[in-house]
């Protein structure tokens, strides 16, 4: 006997339950924002780098604020001097950038002593072009300020800062050198550390050497030379710990020095383009008048702090992409690049929103000179509007040096600076002034910005700068 069907329809089939109501879906993340496999180890190598790359404009941000106390005059003879030493920092940049690659490259591949006696072989350089800077530069200081242009009360504040400063740059250089080393092993925290100390000791010195004892912009000076000494001898210390640990000499191999040399060449015509314009934009600065020029130095320092902030994420492309590139792994590089161009752009805006909420009182800082203040918050402004294609920029230039491809940014870099000069000039013989002087000369900057993005963006696209190998 069949047991009747307990279902009321016909057909015997059963009603179906009423559905429950769905739950909406969570809409979908933007790209940019999905978390991205290499987001932990950008952030753990970024994150530290920062602090190591901002020390230098640290310590001439500190030096501002502090001699800015003295007076108009004492601030525009150290923004000339900030200018010379910056040049002559960054030139030699490569010291850092060309070891972190290089290194990198090498653990990609798993040669851990190759990779140290690289970054020892780099650090013997640094501490050749350093002597050699202080040699030439010492005699030709006053010659060098003179090129600016300055006011005669300016000029005598300028040489007695440059003079003085020259004694250090052995020490940073080295310090450079050495970060690179320790950048291309994957440790950022170590330059973190020393880069924290040694700004902190620098505010200390100068207020108790400016204020304390009356040395004026000398005692500025003075204190910015003791405490990258104190750096370079740190990490000096560091070096030659992990070398003894992995039975590296720490003895200079010429052969190596001349190659790091060779390879550094191609940073070294990109970088000494990039300060052509630099060094130009002061020129300019100097001619607008001693408020200008006041104000343009305040602001540049400013915008090498912020470019650095951003390059905290090219820090991590030149380490991680070297060493994929060494692993024989482009997919991997070609990601991580995407990725941090990501992150670069992002923090660009942040940096935007920051410097505009803050500018009026930021400037209060640096002088109490109102025009400098007016004309420094005008800057600022345009600044702040180009750090979003200021940090796409600033990423693909790590990318491309992580790669080793210095040949072509040492052409891309030429022709951006080409392409600036005429605008900048314009400004000049203008002959322009007050607001309108520093805003035009400040968009000028944004065309070479512009001009940088460009000739870089193509390079990535192509791909022909992921060339794989423990050497280039």
């Amino acid at each position: 006997m069949s047991t009747p069907d307990p279902s009321p329809v016909p057909g015997g089939l059963r009603p179906r339950r009423p559905r429950r109501p769905r739950r909406p879906r969570r809409p979908r993340r933007p790209q940019a924002l999905r978390r991205h496999p290499a987001d932990s180890e950008i952030l753990r190598l970024a994150l530290p780098a920062l602090g190591a790359l901002i020390a230098e404009p640290l310590f001439l941000l500190a030096d501002s604020a502090i001699v800015g106390r003295l007076g108009t005059p004492q601030l525009a003879g150290l923004g000339i001097a900030a200018t010379v030493l910056s040049t002559l920092v960054n030139v030699s940049i490569f010291l850092a950038y060309g070891t972190t690659a290089a290194v990198a490259r090498m653990l990609g591949a798993n040669d851990l002593p190759g990779a140290l006696r690289s970054g020892i072989d780099g650090c013997w350089l640094a501490i050749l072009i350093g002597a050699g800077t202080l040699a030439v530069g010492w005699p030709l200081t006053p010659w060098v300020v003179d090129w600016f242009g300055p006011e005669p009360g300016v000029a005598g504040h300028a040489e007695t800062y440059l003079r003085i400063s020259l004694l250090g740059i052995p020490s940073m250089l080295l310090v450079l050198a050495a970060t690179g080393v320790l950048r291309g092993l994957q440790d950022t925290r170590t330059p973190l550390y020393v880069a924290a100390s040694g700004a902190a000791g620098n505010v200390v010195l100068n207020i108790v050497l400016v204020h304390g004892l009356g040395w004026g912009i000398a005692g500025s000076a003075i204190g910015t030379v003791i405490a990258q000494t104190a750096m370079a001898t740190v990490f000096i210390m560091v070096v030659t710990r992990a070398a003894r640990r992995h039975a590296v000499s720490v003895r200079p191999h010429w052969r190596g020095v001349r190659r790091s040399f060779g390879a550094g060449v191609p940073l070294l015509i990109r970088t000494a383009a990039m300060r052509v314009a630099l060094i130009f934009t002061t020129v300019v600065a100097t001619r607008l008048g001693t408020a200008e020029l006041a104000a343009h130095q305040v602001a540049f320092t400013t915008w090498t702090l912020l470019a650095l902030i951003l390059d905290a994420i090219a820090i991590a492309a030149q380490a991680l992409v070297g060493r994929s590139l060494g692993a024989d792994d482009v997919a991997e590089a070609r990601s991580i690049t995407r990725r941090m161009v990501q992150w670069g752009v992002l923090c660009g805006f942040g940096l935007t929103v920051a410097v505009l909420a803050v500018g009026s009182v930021y400037a209060r800082i640096f002088t109490e000179d109102p025009e400098v203040r007016s004309l420094l918050v005008a800057a600022l402004i345009v600044a702040a509007v180009l750090q979003p294609l200021a940090g796409w920029v600033f990423v693909l230039d790590g990318v491309l040096i992580g790669a080793g491809d210095g040949r072509y940014l040492a052409w891309a870099s030429v022709v951006s600076v080409v392409i600036f000069l005429p605008a900048a000039l314009a400004v000049m013989l203008l002959d322009l002034s007050g607001t309108t002087g520093i805003v035009a000369l400040w968009l000028a900057i944004g065309v070479w910005t512009l001009a940088r993005l460009i000739t870089l963006e193509l390079r990535e696209r192509s791909g022909t700068w992921a060339v794989t190998g423990a050497v280039r």
